[in-house]
């Protein structure tokens, strides 16, 4: 594998400002921020979006990253162009490239922080597993949704997402951004460790694997038919069982909750609620089911593999 560093992006979504405000801090002060002997990439995702203060221009930039879209002869729109360069200019074959991705986020839900991880590829397993050990937090692990994909850091050998809030869209708040930077200094420190070869991982990896996401109640012209029950909202990372509420409509009606499938056998627990930029996606909530993992020797040896081709700053 090709020496490359690690790229730090913020701004992929053009609303959410805390990240975009730190990497200019970054820029602007090298010092603070703990690089840990690491060169580092700071990127700016989405700078057209970012300008216009807008999640996106025309699509979203982080389901942009779909194989097919990116091979396609067609130009595309404004995010898949975007996508592309970001590709060209820092993918693992890239002009500067590099060979692990940490996306910063946030959200409106109540989520507080937590780990985004897409998959299983063990290096992202192992990186989650030594932050979730040095900072406890919860991890989302996103897999098998066939109508969401294309996120930005699949296309990286590692990668993953840090989520930070809650917070509105387009409002900076100095504590969320403290904790995103503990968070990337957390990652950063995890890489060096693996990069000498000195990788610190714990027993066990627990995860809030997804198992789906639910809509609001619609009318047949699409409009909500009824909104998120007070007694669900901000209760993430919370069981949710047959029979509790829901969903209200206008006239008190409560819809309960009716688990489908599998979520009939176990618990399963409520994320991103309410996420103000899901609803164009149709998501009022995912639901997720909570494991616990044993960390396996391979997760730790393929992120330490790889962090050993990570290049020094300068």
């Amino acid at each position: 594998m090709a020496a490359g560093r690690v790229m730090v992006v913020g701004g992929t979504h053009g609303n959410e400002r805390n990240a975009p405000w730190l990497l200019e801090a970054w820029r602007q002060h090298p010092a603070l921020l703990q690089r840990h002997g690491l060169a580092l990439e700071l990127v700016l995702g989405n700078p057209a979006a970012h300008a216009a203060g807008r999640r996106y221009l025309d699509q979203d930039l982080n389901r942009s990253f779909v194989p097919a879209l990116l091979d396609a002869d067609e130009p595309g729109d404004r995010e898949l162009q975007r996508a592309r360069e970001l590709l060209a200019l820092h993918g693992p074959e890239g002009s500067a490239p590099c060979l692990v991705a940490l996306d910063l986020h946030s959200t409106t839900a109540a989520m507080g922080n937590c780990l985004v991880v897409y998959g299983r590829r063990p290096a992202d397993l192992a990186l989650a597993a030594a932050m979730q050990q040095r900072l406890g937090l919860p991890i989302y692990l996103h897999e098998q949704d066939q109508v969401q994909t294309g996120y930005l850091v699949e296309r990286w050998p590692c990668g993953l997402v840090v989520e930070v809030g809650p917070v509105p869209q387009g409002v900076i708040q100095a504590s969320l951004c403290l904790q995103s930077q503990l968070a990337l200094e957390a990652a950063l420190a995890v890489l060096a460790e693996a990069r000498a070869g000195a990788l610190r991982q714990p027993a066990w990896l627990v995860v809030h694997r997804h198992q789906g996401s639910l809509d609001l109640p619609r009318h047949g012209d699409g409009s909500p038919a009824a909104v998120v029950h007070p007694q669900r909202q901000g209760r993430d990372w919370r069981p949710i069982g047959a029979g509790e509420p829901l969903f209200l409509t206008a006239e008190g009606t409560t819809i309960p909750f009716h688990p489908s499938g599998d979520q009939v056998e176990e618990p399963v627990w409520a994320v991103f609620i309410n996420e103000a930029a899901y609803g164009e996606k149709g998501i009022a909530l995912s639901l997720t089911r909570r494991e616990r993992w044993p960390v396996a020797p391979a997760w730790g040896q393929a992120l330490t593999d790889l962090a050993q081709n990570l290049q020094s700053p300068g």
